[in-house]
């Protein structure tokens, strides 16, 4: 069981940077690091749709066409905390952003289906 708490987001216009977090706790017998973790986001009336992911280590990261080369995604395990930096944020980039975590595996995915536990959101709205 990990529960995760994101925290981060409000009201920007667009061009501007913003830096979400997520801090994990996971339960007895699991670290932290035993995650992979991801960021996802929903528009309104929109599915959830993958942002970027980052391996247990940190090592390996994945990203969805749509943000790559503006957010970057990292985490800091003794912290338990996992962050996305926005840059260049844009009127589209305005959704509920959720983080998320799965046991770690020998790949990663984008699959939102295969990641185990999600955090309650916070709400990102970029204005032009």
């Amino acid at each position: 069981q990990v529960q995760l708490v994101e925290s981060g987001g409000g009201l920007v216009q667009a061009g501007v940077s913003l830096r979400l977090s997520c801090a994990g706790s996971a339960a007895s017998g699991r670290t932290f690091s035993s995650y992979d973790m991801g960021w996802f986001r929903q528009a309104p009336g929109e599915e959830r749709e993958f942002a970027a992911a980052i391996s247990w280590s940190g090592g390996r990261t994945i990203y969805a066409d749509s943000v790559k080369g503006r957010f970057t995604i990292s985490r800091d395990n003794a912290k338990s905390t996992v962050y996305l930096q926005m840059n260049s944020l844009k009127p589209e980039d305005t959704a509920v952003y959720y983080c998320a975590a799965r046991r770690s595996r020998a790949s990663m995915t984008q699959d939102r289906g295969l990641y185990e536990y999600w955090g309650q959101g916070t709400q990102v709205t970029v204005s032009s």
